[in-house]
């Protein structure tokens, strides 16, 4: 009897764990051992995979910069792993490589085409005496466009520096464009006469919309004519008059701090640094692929760590379950900073995510086909100053899928939006977002649109504020809640909307609950149209069929989608398809701006609008300091309103 209970107690004992460490002052001959760490994760990995413990694996990771090289890649038989920085050591996984050695510019011909104010300020190195010879290429990006991986690019203090630009920090404007030559535009002034080669000099600008950007490589240039002429393809809209570009990558526009220029032919990097440079570290990225994969594993945790200058993207995640990052820091990253593709239980904690070339983060995952979720999240974020190389549609987070969720985040400072949605069932919840749509027109800070397929997202518990670029009037700018082209089915709910442009907008669909949020100072707080009726009736006479292929593709008159959502089985049987049914705007708090905009027709016939306080004092607890939690005695209590968790909203700590 006490021998069987002896079995019985190993055999519940859980397996030990094996602990692993890494140093830059390590060797890959060591065990790995506190005393003898390995010097890279590589040889890390290969002994927790091989690791009798029989347990979970940690690698413990020492302070100090480690340049990758090679992406370090984690698969399935690597689950349950954990890689963390040790302690509170600062732990750098860099796609670069810091640069030292510039030196002042001598070369007369050099110095000559240079402006007079940088002829004493600007510095060279050969990057070649670095062991540096890939410097990648600049491509065509922008809308419309697939992602192209970076060039090599230039940080300094821990910030991307700006490629030599005309003009500095601010937009020229297209003087002209001829229709039936989408290759060209004409530009007003004398400037490009000042440069020299053109063999690589390009243009960005938003040519057509204030939605669409795009870089352009520029082909030749008339000074006479004053045109610029540009490869193909342009962008998508080709050219207009009267928008807004700049000219960069031009050497003889490095006239300002911060500026810098790489003479590709031959290898020479030109740099006017802002702060003397021995007060920053100076890097380049070379990097052309993901810092770190996961595919097909689970449960590996990335714990405490720095991941910056890279060319691509960061961290890539395909398939498995249960994977973290936590607590990192994921900066100048090149293009996307986390990308989740797949898999479920997925997410990102407690990150401080900036200065990506294009998304944060991209979160996929579920079904939608048949509604299975996916259950992938980021939380607690701090995400910010991301597109910086595609200005439009490239958000904070970019959400997919069925069932995900972006709860506890703060997404602030960027050009176009803070969430892009496609999916269904997903949670926009205790978000804090602002100073977002800084550059772009026709935005939502949060945005979907165009499938009348894509239910039951809740944007619940949110902090929308200061949308837009100052100066302009936000409600020609930027919407809060964009529910674009027929978005039907979004529950709204006990948002906060300060100085928000045209906070809520219905933009034509169906099914939508706009209930118990506060709006202050927005102008107009709701907006709900009909454009099915008027300029977008395109997608309801044959002539465009991109809603009725998107009910198609999920078999909208079978289960689960039939029995989930019954609205859409006789959405196209209805001969009034393109009037807004089914819409609800109750117990909202409206004060100061402008509470309401019906248009095409629209009425309280169609929208049910209900014990919304429009007219009088709320009862805001301290509104000129920005605090719009209301006081127990405020009386848009006796019209239903719930109490809404605003000291919940944002990061937790």
């Amino acid at each position: 009897m006490r021998f069987t209970l002896i079995l019985l107690m190993l055999s519940w004992a859980p397996a030990y764990a094996a602990d692993f460490y890494v140093s830059t002052k390590g060797d890959d001959r060591n065990p790995g051992t506190l005393r003898q760490p390995f010097a890279t994760l590589e040889r890390a990995r290969e002994s927790a995979r091989t690791s009798k413990a029989g347990g979970p694996v940690t690698v413990w990771i020492r302070g100090g910069t480690y340049q990758v090289t090679r992406t370090f890649r984690l698969a399935a038989e690597d689950s349950g792993a954990v890689y963390q920085a040790y302690r509170n050591e600062t732990v750098r996984l860099i796609g670069g490589r810091a640069i030292r050695g510039f030196r002042q510019v001598t070369d007369a011909a050099v110095l000559r085409r240079l402006d007079p104010a940088a002829r004493r300020k600007v510095v060279a190195l050969d990057l070649k005496t670095q062991g540096i010879t890939n410097f990648g290429e600049l491509t065509p990006r922008g809308f419309g466009r697939p992602t192209h991986v970076a060039g090599l690019e230039l940080f300094f203090q821990g910030k991307p520096m700006q490629l030599a630009r005309w003009p500095n920090g601010d937009w020229a404007r297209t003087a002209g464009a001829v229709k039936g030559q989408e290759d060209r535009f004409q530009y007003e002034g004398d400037r490009p006469a000042r440069w020299a080669a053109l063999d690589d000099v390009w243009v960005h600008g938003y040519w057509t919309y204030d939605w669409a950007d795009s870089h352009e490589k520029v082909k030749s240039i008339d000074t006479a004519r004053r045109e610029i002429i540009t490869y193909p393809p342009q962008g998508v809209y080709g050219y207009a008059k009267g928008k807004r570009y700049y000219a960069f990558n031009i050497f003889e526009e490095l006239d300002e701090p911060g500026e810098w220029y790489l003479d590709r032919s031959n290898g020479v990097l030109y740099f006017w640094p802002p702060a003397p440079l021995g007060r920053g570290e100076a890097a380049v990225s070379l990097l052309e692929e993901p810092l770190i994969t996961l595919d097909g594993a689970s449960n590996v945790t990335l714990r405490g760590l720095t991941l910056e200058y890279t060319r691509g993207d960061a961290v890539d995640i395909r398939g498995g379950a249960g994977n973290k990052m936590v607590g990192c820091a994921i900066r100048n990253i090149g293009n996307v900073a986390v990308k989740i593709e797949s898999g479920e239980r997925q997410s990102v904690l407690a990150c401080d995510i900036s200065q990506s070339g294009d998304a944060a983060v991209t979160l996929a995952g579920g079904d939608r086909p048949t509604l299975t979720p996916g259950d992938n999240s980021v939380q607690d974020c701090d995400i910010h100053e991301f597109g910086r190389w595609v200005r439009t549609y490239t958000p904070g987070v970019l959400i997919s899928g069925v069932g995900n969720r972006i709860e506890h985040n703060r997404i602030h400072d960027s050009p176009h939006c803070a969430i892009l949605l496609h999916g269904n069932e997903h949670r926009i919840e205790f978000n804090e977002i602002h100073h977002v749509a800084l550059e772009t027109h026709d935005v939502g800070a949060f945005y979907l649109g165009r499938d009348y397929t894509e239910r039951g997202n809740v944007v619940r518990y949110n902090y929308f504020h200061h949308l837009g670029r100052e100066g302009v009037k936000a409600d020609d700018l930027v919407q809060a809640v964009y529910l674009d082209d027929c978005a039907s089915g979004t529950l709204v709910y006990g948002n906060v909307f300060y100085r928000a442009g045209r906070a809520a907008m219905i933009g034509g669909g169906r099914d939508n609950t706009i209930e118990n949020n506060i709006f202050v100072e927005c102008t107009p707080s709701v907006h709900v149209d009909a454009r099915g009726l008027g300029w977008a009736s395109f997608w309801f006479n044959g002539k465009d069929n991109t809603l009725i292929e998107g009910l198609k593709a999920m078999r909208y008159k079978e289960p689960p989608y039939s029995t989930r959502y019954p609205q859409l089985v006789t959405l196209y049987d209805d001969p009034d398809t393109a009037v807004p049914k089914g819409n609800s705007i109750v117990r909202n708090v409206s004060c100061g701006g402008k509470w309401l905009d019906l248009l095409d027709g629209m009425t309280d016939k169609i929208i049910h609008i209900q014990d919304n306080f429009i007219e009088g004092d709320p009862g805001f607890v301290d509104s000129a300091h920005g605090n719009f939690q209301l006081r127990g005695d405020s009386p848009v209590y006796k019209l239903g309103f719930k109490p809404i968790p605003i000291e919940q909203i944002g990061p937790r700590k």
